[in-house]
């Protein structure tokens, strides 16, 4: 829930409030006084909620007398014992007053213990002030993370880069994405190594996350933001933490029939016929200083508005959205209610508690995305920009376990980066990688496992519903040794095979993949281990062709090549398919597509029943989503919003077959990474390392998003069956 706290609630106020007091001439006092009392008790300090400034009636008895009257009476008696006969009686009462507090040493001795001890605990309510005031600017190069509740973390400094955006409102952008992940040069050094600093981004493609009107997202109860202070005071009065679940997302039923009729949603009405060009979000809207509390989760409703700034009452408008701080990226979940209203919901684990820059862009309208020349109608535009700050909480969050069979089930993840390592001195290498952290270097659980450095990516790594383990060359073989994968998909999977072998199996004579490729790969530490790599380029039936996609299944010749493999005596163990970046620019319509997949889908099925009809084991599909385009492709016709209803398209009609075992959501995988061309060229992610001047203007790209997806599909091609024996 959103909570604005009051500003003598946070930690900054309570800081201002003391050092006001402590202008005050009685502070010095009274607050001895204060400490007197809480000794008296116990020494139990009950400092909360408690005002800076007493009242008299706050000083004990004694000091009243002290303060008042008895240390006058007192050096009245010793200055004047000679006085007239007529006040004699008034003057022995002073005595015994001044005898009381003056001449006893009973006194005298516990009236010195008495203010050691108020200095002593003024001392101590000082020494405290000062350890919460201090900015404490310690730079980890490892930063250590704990799920357990008093684990903290070092968040400080958020430098968000500026980002230039070209459409009003004109907002500036401070997100630090900071990919100057360089590499610390472990081989050779080159003589003229140039230091990468990152470059604004540009917010012409700003950040996605809407799965248009037909995912539903499902977390346990979420809480409605405009009743924030609820979460709030129940965090506070809780006895004990409780226990939340993460955010996690679901493809609606039917996906493919849904998406048809909201498409065909009739007009007619000045609500429906209008342009959405804003948005007005409930609960975020006219506050300065947001703040939520880490691990719950946030649910924001937001209405599309048109430019008289009347609310729309129609979906299929396209909004990317991005949550992103210095240790944690991750986008928020959208659900299309298909009326003109939006929810979206925030989660940061309190681990990673601090500060992070909430993006919302409106990159189409109405479904205009799917249109056969959608850069015509890409708008782009930056609605929301908002600075919040997540408040560590006693909260807990199911442990994330390392991921099994049963995870991969879903089909679509909602995963995020953290970051647990940073090299600020990491610079680019002669051959284009960036080593910022050894190889050995391990990762921090339960967020993975395994050596972060064989990453290369400076300490940032993927999670979704569970962790992954990131694998050594040995391991990986010994997972594979034996194994038949076949792969059927875009040039994207050339990418992906040829960072499998270079790094993770430390296979290096094989420098490129091509579009047909098949070779048993042997390990070359040990030649009694082998695998096999079959990869069918299927943007075109002809390899040297491109745009036709799942539509080259149209060409016999090539729909009989594909059966040949599975029709011997040995057939592949897995089948990893992805298609959609070829699909954007040949269907003309989304009706046409749905048409494509399911005969697709049908045709997979048929060679799959073929298998089993000779009594052969049918070999496992895996199902690869289709990346989301970045940069300059996310006007194009292979733009985020395209693709994102594409996957959904597969992955229902592959359902709809029986013929789907499992998913890897490689859209979820790098979008927080689409908004510029750091981390791609744009349809791209896992290019190979290369020391020249990349799209966006540097020397060098970020290739550690295809690497992560790499382990990914290791984990997915090793992990086995709950049920399973093997």
């Amino acid at each position: 829930m959103g909570k604005l706290l009051p500003t003598w609630q946070t930690k900054a106020g309570r800081t201002m409030q003391t050092a006001r007091a402590g202008k005050d001439k009685n502070t010095h006092t009274k607050r001895s006084a204060t400490v007197k009392r809480q000794l008296s008790v116990g020494g139990q300090r009950k400092r909360e909620g408690q005002n800076a400034t007493e009242t008299e009636e706050g000083f004990p008895a004694t000091l009243r007398k002290i303060k008042g009257k008895a240390i006058p009476d007192t050096l009245s008696y010793i200055g004047f014992s000679n006085i007239e006969e007529n006040k004699i009686k008034e003057e022995r009462m002073r005595e015994k007053s001044a005898w009381f507090l003056g001449a006893n040493p009973i006194v005298h001795s516990w009236f010195k213990i008495l203010m050691m001890c108020v200095f002593l605990g003024i001392l101590i309510v000082w020494g405290i002030d000062g350890l919460s005031m201090s900015p404490f600017q310690n730079d980890f190069v490892v930063v250590k993370l704990d799920t357990a509740a008093e684990a903290t973390i070092p968040f400080k400094d958020f430098s968000f880069r500026n980002r230039s955006i070209k459409f009003q409102p004109k907002l500036e952008y401070h997100d630090q994405i900071d990919l100057n992940l360089t590499n610390q040069i472990l081989a050779e050094t080159h003589p003229s190594v140039d230091q990468i600093t990152p470059q604004p981004l540009d917010l012409v493609g700003n950040r996605t996350l809407n799965v248009s009107i037909s995912i539903t997202f499902s977390n346990s109860s979420p809480n409605v933001s405009a009743d924030s202070s609820k979460s709030w005071t129940g965090m506070n009065t809780s006895s004990s933490p409780r226990v939340l679940s993460w955010i996690s997302a679901e493809l609606e039923a039917n996906y493919s029939s849904h998406l048809i009729a909201n498409w065909l949603e009739p007009g007619g009405e000045a609500c429906k016929d209008s342009k959405t060009v804003d948005v007005k979000v409930a609960g975020l809207d006219g506050n300065e200083n947001v703040e939520l509390v880490a691990g719950e989760i946030h649910e924001f409703v937001f209405q599309a508005v048109d430019e008289a700034g009347e609310p729309r009452c129609l979906g299929g408008d396209y909004f990317e959205t991005d949550l992103s701080g210095e240790k944690w990226k991750s986008r928020p979940p959208v659900k299309d209610m298909g009326n003109g209203t939006y929810s979206f919901s925030l989660q940061v684990h309190p681990d990673f508690a601090g500060d992070y820059n909430l993006t919302i862009i409106l990159l189409y309208r109405h479904y205009e995305g799917l249109k056969f020349s959608p850069s015509k109608f890409v708008l782009d535009k930056v609605v929301r920009l908002v600075p919040i700050t997540f408040v560590r909480s006693a909260l807990h969050l199911p442990k994330i376990r390392q991921c099994r069979w049963s995870d991969y089930t879903r089909d679509v993840w909602s995963g995020r980066w953290t970051r647990h390592a940073k090299n600020e001195n990491c610079a680019i290498s002669y051959d284009g990688r960036y080593r910022c952290q050894s190889p050995s270097f391990p990762c921090q659980q339960p967020w993975c496992s395994g050596p972060l450095g064989v990453l290369e990516s400076n300490g940032w790594v993927y999670s979704a519903q569970c962790s992954f383990k990131l694998y050594r060359s040995r391991e990986a073989w010994k997972c594979l040794n034996g194994r038949w994968i076949f792969w059927w998909g875009d040039s994207n999977h050339c990418d992906t095979i040829r960072n499998i072998l270079h790094f993770i199996l430390d296979v290096t004579d094989v420098p490129t993949v091509p579009r047909l490729f098949d070779m048993n790969i042997t390990n070359p530490r040990n030649a009694s281990q082998m695998v096999r790599f079959t990869s069918i380029f299927n943007g075109h039936w002809n390899h040297t062709g491109n745009y036709q996609g799942l539509n080259s299944l149209i060409n016999e010749d090539y729909r009989e090549t594909l059966k040949g493999y599975f029709s011997q005596s040995v057939v592949p163990d897995t089948v990893i398919m992805n298609s959609g970046l070829h699909d954007g620019i040949y269907w003309s319509t989304i009706r046409n597509f749905i048409k494509g997949a399911n005969y697709a889908a049908k045709f997979w099925k048929e060679v799959m029943e073929g298998v089993r009809q000779r009594g052969l084991q049918p070999p496992e599909v895996i199902y690869r989503t289709t990346v989301a385009t970045g940069g300059y492709a996310r006007s194009m016709a292979f733009n985020p919003h395209k693709m994102e209803v594409f996957n959904g398209v597969v992955v229902d009609k592959l359902r709809h077959y029986g013929l789907l075992d499992r998913v890897i959501d490689d859209f979820d995988m790098t979008y927080p990474w689409h908004f510029d061309n750091r981390c791609n060229d744009g349809v791209h992610y896992g290019r190979a390392p290369l020391k020249a001047r990349w799209r966006d203007g540097q020397v060098g790209h970020q290739y550690f998003v295809d690497l992560m997806l790499g382990h990914v599909v290791i984990n997915a091609l090793c992990v086995r069956p709950e049920h399973s024996s093997v």
